[in-house]
């Protein structure tokens, strides 16, 4: 049986309640370059989102959990996107969202447990994440995390008046 809990964090679905936590992390205008966001989002909407967090990776390809840590308090969200049973893979996204919170292994404990359900549950082969190349933390993560370098794309994000490049990291399950 799988386990969603790691060492430092467990993983849950999204609730009603997470709103207040999901309305500060959208629109928290630093992040918006990772997530390709140009613009706000209400209230309104994000309830909405909510009320259809629960719906199937299989029918939306994407799949959205919390991270908590031991205090029951959500500090970040991990994603599943693109999912693509055919090719058996999806890219994998991770954020938290305050600084104080980073560099305590519950980005690790995440992409641990995600990693594994992926593989275990989904029956997927490979995971991808795509890190700007200025983001050393996120790189060192997923190095660490046993995900390799296999490509760049070179000017692929424009934020703040310059282009980014945006490297490509891969880990198949063999």
């Amino acid at each position: 049986m799988l386990n969603l809990k790691g060492e430092h964090i467990y993983l849950r679905a999204l609730e009603p309640a997470d709103l207040d936590f999901l309305y500060k992390l959208e629109n928290n205008t630093g992040l918006w370059e990772l997530s390709n966001t140009a613009t706000p989002y209400s209230e309104h909407v994000l309830n909405h989102y909510l009320e259809n967090a629960h719906r199937d990776i299989y029918e939306v390809k994407q799949l959205r959990l919390c991270i908590c840590n031991t205090s029951d308090e959500v500090v970040g969200l991990i994603d599943l996107f693109d999912f693509d049973p055919k090719n058996h893979r999806a890219g994998l996204g991770i954020v938290i969202l305050d600084t104080e919170d980073r560099g305590k292994g519950i980005g690790k404990d995440a992409i641990s447990i995600m990693s594994e359900y992926a593989y275990s549950v989904l029956g997927l082969r490979q995971l991808y994440a795509n890190i700007i190349d200025s983001n050393i933390e996120s790189i060192g993560l997923f190095e660490k995390m046993g995900f390799e370098r296999v490509g760049i794309k070179k000017d692929w994000i424009f934020s703040n008046g310059t282009y980014k490049n945006e490297i490509l990291y891969q880990k198949i399950n063999r």
